[in-house]
């Protein structure tokens, strides 16, 4: 099973850009010595108080100059916002940067903010998102091509630099059950998480990914690595204690994020009712969850056997081919605690999946 980081280049009241960006790159360096398999690299804008990370496939470029082995992904690249003409540049280049280590990991998000602050409409980022994702395939092919749709028009393009892998590989986030269908259909490996629904919901969901999968024809059964939060202790005890605070609180911020999602969509479509759909009963549910909800059924913290243990469950459960790990979910854990957690991991956690 492969093992990654799901990195935000975290802020804190104490920390200055400079920084967050310091932080993340000595767990970058850490990971790469120690043998973790894959940085994969979030995407947040206007987000002072969580992330620097607004220009990931920047950060890409410098993580591919610091390392020679690991791999380097996007956890998403937000589709619907970017010409996916100069994304399929910028993918291209970071991977001749890093020698052919490049995943490009796909998403169109969730959140409305974000697409009111760059002049998109949310409601067309389902078509944006499926003419960027033609693109990009036609890109990939390496030969000249052009592209006449309702949000972008191609006349005569040829990508270059080549990529060294043909293509780069792709993976796909889903949340929703119709993404998961979609995602199987057109043969893509899958983001999944844990976050908004729990393990029976996640279970069925896969199941259909699977099942669009075979009836699409593919080969195999798809590819899922699963995004959880994880903190690895020198003891039970004392790594659920550690983690307390970061992991109430980040589910807290999750149900007010979700909420207030959906209370924005509500009010510009100008139907208050639509506020008490899924994405507002996603956010009661994850507002709901005390600590010991948290432990059981959303992430995974423990000492190196207990991970051990809950990991092979959910790899039996879900089927899973990875994991990529969030290192400290909410950001409030010190970085000496995070890079300890990250050595217990690559140490005496991930040699049990190799």
């Amino acid at each position: 099973m492969d093992f990654g980081m799901f990195m935000e280049f975290q802020t804190r009241p104490e920390t200055s850009p400079a920084e967050a960006f310091d932080e993340g790159f000595d767990l970058v360096d850490a990971s790469e010595a120690w043998g973790l398999d894959a940085a994969w690299l979030a995407e947040f804008h206007f987000s002072p108080q969580r992330s620097v990370l607004s220009s990931p496939i920047a950060v890409a470029s410098a993580i591919a100059a610091r390392t020679e082995r690991m791999r380097i992904g996007m956890a998403v690249y937000v589709l619907p916002l970017n010409h996916p003409l100069r994304i399929a540049e910028e993918a291209v280049t970071v991977d001749q940067l890093s020698g052919g280590r490049f995943d490009l990991g796909v998403g169109r998000s969730g959140f409305t903010r974000i697409y009111r602050a760059y002049g998109v409409s949310y409601d067309e980022s389902r078509a944006r998102f499926d003419e960027a994702m033609a693109i990009l395939k036609l890109a990939f092919a390496g030969e000249p091509f052009s592209f006449d749709g309702e949000f972008y028009q191609i006349t005569e393009a040829r990508l270059w630099p080549p990529p060294v892998q043909s293509p780069p590989p792709m993976r796909m986030a889903a949340t929703t059950p119709p993404t998961f269908e979609t995602v199987g259909h057109e043969g893509l490996p899958i983001f999944v998480g844990l976050r908004g629904d729990g393990l029976d919901e996640l279970k069925a969901s896969l199941d259909n990914y699977r099942t669009a999968w075979q009836a699409a024809g593919h080969p195999g059964a798809g590819n899922v690595y699963l995004r959880i939060p994880l903190y690895a202790g020198a003891t039970e005890q004392g790594a659920r204690d550690d983690a307390e605070e970061t992991l109430v609180y980040y589910f807290e911020r999750q149900s007010q994020l979700v909420a207030a999602d959906a209370a924005r969509r509500a009010a510009e479509s100008g139907d208050a009712a639509s506020a008490d759909g899924a994405r507002a009963k996603t956010a009661e549910a994850l507002a709901s969850l005390s600590y010991s909800d948290i432990l059981a059924s959303r992430v995974a913290v423990g000492s190196a056997p207990q991970l051990i243990e809950r990991l092979g469950e959910l790899q039996s459960e879900l089927g899973l081919d990875g994991i990529v790990y969030e290192p400290n979910a909410g950001g409030l854990m010190h970085p000496a605690q995070v890079k300890e957690s990250l050595r217990i991991l690559t140490h005496d956690v991930m040699p049990a999946f190799k």
